[in-house]
Parts: C-alpha cells; sequence; structure tokens
C-alpha cells in the first residue's frame, strides 16, 4: 500500500490533479502567484514536483498556490551571507523548497481560504517585529506556529525530504 500511494504521489497524473486543482480550487493564490512569476522572470525556474519554483536573490521563502518562491543557491550576495559554504546554501534552500511546497498542498487542502488563515498567519509570523523577538529572545523555533509546522510536514511526507526546522 505504501509503494501504491508513493508512486501515485510522484506520478505524471497526479501532477496534471495538482496543476489542475491548483489552478481551479487555488486560483486566488495561484493568480498571485503567477503575477509575482512575471515580476521575477528573469529569475532561474524550474519544475519542483508538479509546482513551479522561482529561485529568487533573497533568503525568504513564499508559496502561493502553483508557484513557490526560494532562495537561489547560485546567488553570489546570498552565498556571501553563509561565508561562502556553497553546500550549506544549497541543503537550507533545498530544504526549504520542501516546506514551501508543504505549503502547496495546504492550498491544495483548503482553496479560496489558504489566503486568510495560512496566508496571513504565515506573513505576520514571519514578518511582524513582535514576532522576531519573540523568536529570537525566547528561542522559539520558526517552525513552531502551527502553519510552518503543518507545512513541514506535509512537505516531508509527500517527498520524503527533510525540511526546514528552525
Amino acid at each position: 500500500m505504501a509503494d501504491r500511494k508513493k508512486s501515485f504521489f510522484h506520478s505524471e497524473v497526479w501532477k496534471l490533479i495538482y496543476i489542475l486543482l491548483q489552478c481551479t480550487w487555488g486560483l486566488l493564490q495561484s493568480t498571485i502567484g503567477l503575477i509575482l512569476f512575471l515580476i521575477f522572470l528573469r529569475c532561474p525556474h524550474d519544475r519542483f514536483h508538479g509546482s513551479i519554483r522561482t529561485k529568487w536573490p533573497t533568503l525568504n521563502g513564499l508559496s502561493l498556490g502553483l508557484f513557490i518562491f526560494t532562495p537561489n543557491d547560485k546567488d553570489s550576495r546570498l552565498l556571501r551571507r553563509y561565508n561562502g559554504n556553497q553546500p550549506r546554501l544549497t541543503d537550507q534552500c533545498e530544504r526549504m523548497s520542501v516546506h514551501e511546497y508543504g505549503h502547496t498542498y495546504q492550498s491544495l487542502i483548503l482553496g479560496p481560504l489558504y489566503l486568510f488563515t495560512v496566508g496571513i498567519t504565515s506573513l505576520g509570523w514571519s514578518r511582524l517585529n513582535r514576532y522576531k523577538q519573540l523568536r529570537k529572545e525566547c528561542g522559539v523555533p520558526y517552525s513552531s506556529l502551527w502553519t510552518e509546522r503543518w507545512a513541514n510536514d506535509l512537505g516531508e511526507k509527500v517527498l520524503e525530504r527533510p525540511s526546514i526546522r528552525h
């Protein structure tokens, strides 16, 4: 049973269903993701298990329906922030891709509610100074917020690869 489940979620049939669902049930977030994709059109892009991944010049990640945005491990400015440690940066970028892919499954589950539940909650958690300070001063991991922990769990379960856990 596990082998059949694994093969289905990695099959071309599932990828087509995934794209169809993201473009219908997840239309709102996928439309915003497409606009952001076009803004960052000059950045490298690839397919990541059915989603469209943009590797942009920031250490932040973002997921909007069919589109995920993760750091570009080839960007010289980002590499400097990792003291030239290319393998460490590449590993972090891949783990973030798994995490952001987990958010795409939240989009599949929640559909049009995704932006108003996961999106707003995650944005506040990542950007508001109050929460940044809480994480820094109290050592609260970023993944302790329910939306982020859920994204990690989904990405890891589907892809069977580690996600970000900080």
